[in-house]
């Protein structure tokens, strides 16, 4: 994999799975679990009727299954080129 690139880079992005985690670095993840937890919290210290509300959690990045042997699927420059010069 290059290294040194910054997490929120596309070419990051394809290499962790596709285009949806494009932007996706360290610090959204943080603020997306801060969200939820809060909600959690929320609902968990409310005052509520009978039945605490559900709040919706952030919208993540769907996570792809694993190949079954647990090694993460090596993508060659021109795999990537090619994901990378795809229009959607």
């Amino acid at each position: 994999m290059v290294q040194r690139l910054p997490d929120t880079s596309l070419t990051y992005a394809l290499a962790s799975g596709g285009r949806e985690y494009f932007g996706w670095g360290v610090d959204r993840h943080m603020r997306a679990d801060i969200f939820d937890a809060i909600n959690q919290n929320t609902r968990a210290t409310g005052n509520w009727g009978k039945k605490a509300p559900k709040f919706p959690e952030w919208p993540r990045p769907k996570v792809k299954k694993k190949a079954t042997k647990g090694e993460k699927k090596r993508r060659s420059v021109a795999e990537i080129y090619k994901q990378f010069s795809a229009r959607r």
